[in-house]
């Protein structure tokens, strides 16, 4: 009896133990990121997504590529998509344009002639990327294309002119980099899905640290042309911790150059 007692009192202990650090484990502190020269988060370093959102945004299956006689390497990996409600709400003639785009992505997706990706998309390309971080200016390096963005982390400014990557000012809300990117030409897709924009695209990117070797990233697109309501992509980005990581060149330019003015090539006259 005795035995069953004091069995009975060490289980009561136990479970006493267990409820009294449950809300001390749920009060944990939340990761505070290494500070850079200005006390805000460190975030130099190169990362990269893994995940399928350069093939398709929202969730898809595995599906045959754009090139049948490529098989398998050509072939759509499946993903469980990125895109919050797994919806992008295109008014009803951009989803006709969508639906064209995707028929006709061989010929038509700007990655194919190695054309700038454009915000978002230059984030989850399966390409890494560089973040260096100053006081005044964050540079985002990337691996595609050789592609190139400066974050104006001063007072906000206008952008000059439309382009492919857009105009970024960014700010810090806590230990997040919030990018407020404007001023796009209308030529850049957000995957090869044949998802797209027009030349009123305004996103608000959020990086977030989660750890020492991740982001959170966030990117909410807002298009009045094109879409019917705002709406958010989100991921996590994994830093390169391996020896000596850095971005290789991938400038594709000299690969497309057959593709893009090979018709054009000027043929030397035969003489009968």
């Amino acid at each position: 009896m005795r035995n069953g007692m004091k069995s009975w009192k060490m289980a009561g202990l136990a479970a006493a133990l267990v409820l009294a650090v449950l809300p001390a484990a749920a009060q944990a502190p939340a990761y505070r990121a290494p500070r850079a020269g200005e006390g805000h988060p460190n975030l130099n370093g190169i990362w990269q997504a893994l995940n399928t959102a350069n093939w398709d945004l929202v969730g898809h299956a595995a599906g045959m590529g754009r090139l049948p006689a490529l098989g398998a390497e050509d072939a759509i990996p499946p993903g469980i998509g990125v895109v919050e409600g797994d919806v992008i709400p295109y008014l009803p003639a951009a989803l006709e344009k969508r639906k064209q785009n995707f028929a006709d992505r061989l010929k038509l997706d700007p990655e194919v002639k190695c054309y700038l990706p454009g915000v978002p998309r230059a984030t989850y390309m399966p390409y890494p990327f560089q973040i260096v971080q100053g006081s005044k200016n964050i540079m985002f390096s990337y691996e595609y294309a050789g592609g190139v963005r400066v974050i104006n982390m001063d007072k906000p400014t206008k952008p000059p002119a439309d382009s492919w990557m857009g105009w970024s000012n960014g700010h810090w809300e806590g230990d997040t980099l919030v990018v407020d990117a404007t001023g796009f030409n209308e030529d850049t897709w957000f995957d090869r899905a044949g998802d797209f924009h027009s030349d009123a695209l305004h996103v608000v990117e959020r990086y977030t640290p989660r750890s020492a070797d991740t982001l959170m990233y966030e990117a909410t697109i807002e298009d009045s042309k094109t879409f019917s309501r705002p709406w958010k992509i989100s991921m996590p980005l994994y830093r390169h911790v391996e020896k000596n990581a850095q971005l290789l060149e991938f400038k594709c330019v000299e690969f497309v150059e057959e593709l893009l003015y090979g018709p054009l090539r000027k043929h030397p006259r035969v003489n009968p």
